[in-house]
């Protein structure tokens, strides 16, 4: 009997070694594991109270391109900077976009050179535009590269939002605007069909205008495109005829013979020269901008004898008079960014 009592003793002692064993060696490493998992929730936990997502190769976001080295702190101007000793391009993003119609919004035109790791979306937010609207004016076909420059284009224009039986040729009626600019611009065809309640920009769209109660209509019309510097501005063609008075951006439109010499409106440093693509309508154009913070626009050239970031001297010949881009005969449209056009 005694011996089967120390036999039963033994097991139990045996027992009670291997249960000690376990408790000592192998439960410790689940409960590490279960500190770890637990630590693991909790980082998570916290990435997700704080909106963080896991990164990964294919998460991680591209960084933003600096505008420059030189480039001076925001002052809510339009102003244009020179960076690395030639290309122009805006200090501070253009307010609103082409659906914003307030008198506030920048006219100018702004000239960005595309760096490595540059998307058009970062670009446009850059601006305050949309992506349509350096597309548009670019005639961007494919991905974007290291050294492109492109135009920002502060498109005027009307937001119209889709209603029922809404068609484009009714909608380019009803703001006298272009069929084809308005399907070029939303990237749409001719045969899709219009959804209720979607939102299309119409460029250069025109909106039936209050009547004015001064009876000085004609002078409100033009001081409203800014200050009237007198003999700053030189007539850019001789002779010709006005095709068109004031529309759009402060544009006057000059018709003459295809090849009429088209002259620098007053001193300056060209910062675009398009001698090439519909360019939104423009055409081959040149943009000068001026020492007294205005720039002129001269669109559907027939051919552009400047490049951009060279200086100009008033009466200086810059081009010839063409039929390019959105037009139905040679002329010159003429604008003024940021004065009254006096012609």
């Amino acid at each position: 009997m005694g011996s089967k009592a120390n036999i039963w003793l033994n097991i139990g002692l045996c027992t009670a070694k291997l249960t000690f064993f376990y408790a000592a060696i192998v439960s410790p490493i689940t409960a590490y594991a279960g500190v770890f998992s637990f630590l693991s929730n909790a980082i998570h936990s916290k990435e997700a109270d704080a909106g963080v997502s896991p990164v990964t190769s294919q998460t991680m976001g591209i960084l933003e391109a600096r505008i420059g080295p030189s480039a001076v702190a925001p002052t809510g101007g339009a102003e244009i900077a020179m960076v690395d000793g030639s290309a122009l391009i805006q200090e501070v993003g253009v307010n609103g976009t082409q659906a914003d119609l307030s008198e506030s919004r920048s006219t100018q035109i702004s000239l960005y050179v595309v760096r490595q790791g540059d998307s058009l979306s970062q670009i446009a937010k850059m601006f305050g535009v949309s992506v349509n609207t350096i597309v548009w004016a670019n005639n961007v076909k494919g991905p974007i590269r290291e050294g492109d420059e492109l135009v920002i284009l502060p498109i005027s224009g009307v937001a119209h939002t889709v209603a029922k039986g809404d068609t484009i040729r009714s909608i380019a009626t009803k703001y006298k605007a272009d069929i084809d600019e308005i399907l070029s611009y939303n990237d749409l065809k001719a045969s899709d069909s219009l959804a209720v309640g979607a939102k299309l920009i119409i460029p250069d769209g025109e909106v039936k205008a209050t009547p004015l109660v001064s009876s000085s209509a004609t002078s409100a019309v033009r001081s409203a495109g800014g200050p009237l510097y007198k003999d700053y501005y030189l007539r850019p063609i001789s002779g010709g005829s006005r095709s068109q008075g004031l529309h759009g951006l402060n544009a006057v439109d000059l018709a003459a013979p295809t090849g009429t010499p088209i002259y620098a409106a007053a001193d300056g440093i060209v910062i675009v020269a398009r001698s090439s693509g519909y360019n939104g309508g423009y055409g081959s154009y040149v943009v000068i901008s001026h020492a007294n913070g205005t720039q002129t626009l001269y669109a559907h050239m027939s051919k552009v004898s400047v490049s951009s970031g060279s200086p100009v001297g008033k009466g200086e010949v810059i081009g010839n008079v063409g039929n390019t881009g959105k037009s139905t005969g040679p002329h010159v449209h003429f604008e003024i960014r940021g004065a009254a056009n006096p012609f």
